[in-house]
């Protein structure tokens, strides 16, 4: 199933289950309190989607998770894939601006499969990492590239506020193998790529990144874009489409 997190006519966010065009009211957060529902529907044109989950503790990406990404990096790089981390204040919903910072260079998106952790996760064997998954959702994993060349570590170039924005829904049924990724800008279609070119697989990224740090529910896994051209300026829409979870549609503002 699809669920949204939304607000309508003013109201508290709530969570809802996507049907046709409706979304069914659920009484709690699902990932805590599970699907009773309310009764209650709400036409899905007169709602505001927000970000599906808010993490209460991290945003844990992976780069150079597809062939070829290493192009992006000066030669002699280190090109196997890196773990790193975005703070959960970079995280925002469906069509809330982008907000590109006043630094030189160029700033990239990376459309992304985002992996929605549902329970605490230590040291999870790859065999197990299904039941630790809640759902997955949409990712766009914005990068300051060239400050992050210039920095030589990857922190401040993904962690500005508005660089991970994430919907439109969580799809609790998704099959990852085999998922396309593709995003456009402006209608031009930038990157185009599939989940089975990953380089490591999602049960491999659960095992190698609980290793490392305990997930909680609601922790994020961004598991990498392919490569295309990335680089996205003031004024554009970037569109992020992956197998049935949607499109996750953003636009692009300097900051003022």
């Amino acid at each position: 199933m699809k669920i949204a997190r939304f607000t309508s006519g003013g109201s508290d966010p709530q969570f809802g289950i996507v049907d046709d065009e409706d979304l069914v009211v659920v009484a709690g957060d699902p990932m805590f309190q599970g699907f009773e529902t309310t009764g209650e529907r709400v036409p899905l044109a007169e709602a505001k989607l927000l970000a599906p989950v808010i993490p209460r503790s991290k945003v844990v990406g992976i780069g150079l998770n597809y062939p070829g990404v290493e192009a992006l990096l000066p030669a002699g790089s280190k090109t196997d894939p890196v773990i790193f981390l975005k703070p959960n204040t970079s995280v925002v919903g469906p069509g809330d601006a982008i907000q590109l910072p006043p630094v030189p260079g160029r700033v990239l998106h990376e459309g992304e499969l985002a992996i929605v952790i549902g329970s605490v996760a230590k040291r999870v064997r790859e065999e197990d990492a299904d039941d630790v998954v809640f759902g997955y959702t949409i990712a766009n994993d914005v990068t300051a590239i060239d400050q992050m060349l210039d920095d030589g570590q990857w922190a401040r170039a993904k962690g500005y506020d508005t660089f991970c924005p994430i919907g439109p829904f969580i799809e609790t049924d998704l099959d990852p193998r085999g998922v396309p990724i593709r995003t456009v800008v402006d209608g031009e279609e930038r990157s185009s790529g599939h989940t089975r070119d990953l380089i490591l697989s999602i049960p491999e990224i659960i095992a190698r990144v609980s290793d490392v740090w305990t997930l909680l529910p609601g922790d994020l896994i961004l598991t990498g874009s392919p490569l295309g051209r990335l680089e996205i300026e003031d004024g554009q829409r970037v569109e992020v489409e992956i197998g049935t979870i949607g499109r996750l549609v953003n636009p692009v503002r300097n900051r003022g």
